[in-house]
């Protein structure tokens, strides 16, 4: 069984309070800064196929760049395809953390999910 890997900007609150968790736990992973090394489409539409979440899941709907981008209004007229695209443009639009692994993929940082890596 390999790492999970943890996706994540080191400057983001919730992504440093989901490392502390993981750290404290003993839960190792493999880390990757979102910043500098986005997820690319393919990576993002096997994520987003293999979590079973919504795509809208894996947008930053709270950053300033969906709100600059107005995608609040677009998302819905847009295909997947073209979401996609969008997604690995930038990964200030992408939702973080994300910590993929054979636990399943969790998108944002949730506590109850989190407490399930320690069984």
């Amino acid at each position: 069984m390999s790492k999970p890997l943890f996706i994540y900007w080191p400057k983001c609150s919730t992504c440093r309070r989901a490392l502390d968790y993981l750290n404290e736990n003993n839960i190792e992973v493999e880390t990757r800064d979102i910043m500098n090394e986005n997820p690319t489409k393919d990576e993002l539409k096997q994520w987003f196929q293999e979590s079973g979440y919504p795509i809208k899941r894996f947008f930053n709907t709270s950053g300033f760049v969906y709100r600059d981008m107005g995608l609040k209004d677009k998302l819905g007229s847009m295909s997947e395809d073209e979401q996609l695209d969008l997604l690995a443009s930038t990964g200030r639009l992408v939702r973080r953390p994300i910590l993929i692994g054979d636990h399943g993929i969790f998108v944002g940082f949730h506590k109850d999910l989190y407490d399930t890596l320690k069984k």
